[in-house]
């Protein structure tokens, strides 16, 4: 009997013990990290967005934030810090709706009041949706709250463990490094006409040009800037939002314009745009003008997803005050932009 009390205190002590390492461990290595900042002896990979940008807005030394979709991911935080003179991190969401990053933008303010300056992209097609409106499922909750209980669903968490904490393990003991904010979700890939033409199911036959907003459409445009954008800046008057309409590229146009969606478009962008003009601390930026840019293919790789260089131009053109929306000039340039795409010889392009 005494046999038997003395092995099974030797197995919960070795279990005891073999749990407590663990959890140091995973303290060390967390690899989202949910309870600190990332250590300077600790080789981290920096991949999974959804998992990551809460622990780097809760831990991470910066007063920016370079926020958006696959359209923010080349961003360079290294150039946004040279250009603006701040220390920035950069939090995109593959796909997001305009209310996952507003969440996530008013987390990120809320826990760090140094926060001054927010670089953001306004993505044209997500102005024609629900404010609630959501693209992605199954979202990680446990590591946005504040709750320590539900962090099981983390600390023991075999994917977790496989693909973040021994993996950062393994990188540290062989001597990689880090990726650096300005790799973290950024991607290259090949551009130009074919490469964009390869996934662009071009409509033969345009459609008529749709009617105008209805009052049902004008009341969900406008909940949805109210909530997702305005609502916020207006929460925090200290801090700089640049908001900008991401220049997608003359085959987007050519889709709207076969769809006969043009006006419609432009219907929604206009009340977007008169909101946003009227909160003092955003910087409202629209590229639709870059037409050099826009009808070069060699600058994307589809029809909306443009290459790092023209992520570096347009931190250039912000800080410049490039393309600056203002209430003297937002109707003349508007005005112009909708005859440029109304008008353009889309069949003599793709011809």
């Amino acid at each position: 009997m005494a046999h038997a009390k003395k092995w099974f205190a030797a197995c919960m002590t070795v279990l005891a013990g073999s749990i407590l390492l663990m959890l140091v461990v995973f303290w060390i290595f967390d690899p989202y990290f949910h309870y600190h900042k990332p250590f300077p002896f600790v080789s981290y990979r920096m991949y999974d967005e959804r998992y990551m940008n809460d622990g780097i807005s809760r831990h991470f030394d910066y007063d920016a934030v370079i926020t958006g979709t696959s359209m923010a991911q080349n961003f360079k935080p290294s150039e946004a810090d040279a250009l603006f003179g701040v220390t920035s991190v950069k939090e995109t969401f593959s796909g997001a709706s305009y209310k996952e990053l507003s969440e996530n933008l008013e987390r990120a303010l809320r826990r760090n009041g140094e926060l001054r300056t927010v670089i953001w992209t306004m993505d044209a097609n997500a102005i024609l949706r629900d404010k609630d409106y959501m693209t992605y499922d199954g979202y990680p909750t446990y590591l946005y709250d504040d709750n320590p209980w539900n962090d099981v669903r983390y600390v023991f968490n075999k994917n977790v463990w496989y693909h973040g904490v021994l993996n950062n393990l393994i990188m540290t003991l062989t001597g990689q490094q880090s990726t650096t904010l300005d790799e973290y979700s950024s991607w290259e890939k090949e551009t130009g006409y074919e490469n964009v033409m390869a996934s662009y199911d071009r409509w033969e036959e345009k459609a008529p040009e749709a009617p105008g907003l209805t009052a049902a459409d004008v009341e969900m445009v406008t909940g949805n800037i109210r909530q997702n954008f305005v609502d916020l800046v207006n929460r925090y008057p200290d801090t700089t939002f640049y908001i900008f309409y991401t220049p997608y590229s003359i085959c987007w146009w050519d889709f709207m314009n076969q769809e006969g969606m043009i006006n419609y478009y432009f219907e929604a962008e206009l009340i977007a745009t008169e909101m946003l003009l009227e909160c003092p601390n955003v910087k409202l930026y629209n590229f639709h003008d870059r037409y050099d840019i826009i009808t070069d293919l060699d600058n994307y790789r589809d029809k909306e997803h443009y290459a790092s260089h023209v992520n570096s131009m347009i931190l250039e053109w912000l800080a410049a005050g490039e393309g600056l929306v203002t209430k003297e000039n937002y109707m003349e340039r508007y005005e112009q932009e909708r005859q440029y795409y109304l008008n353009y010889d889309y069949e003599g392009f793709f011809d």
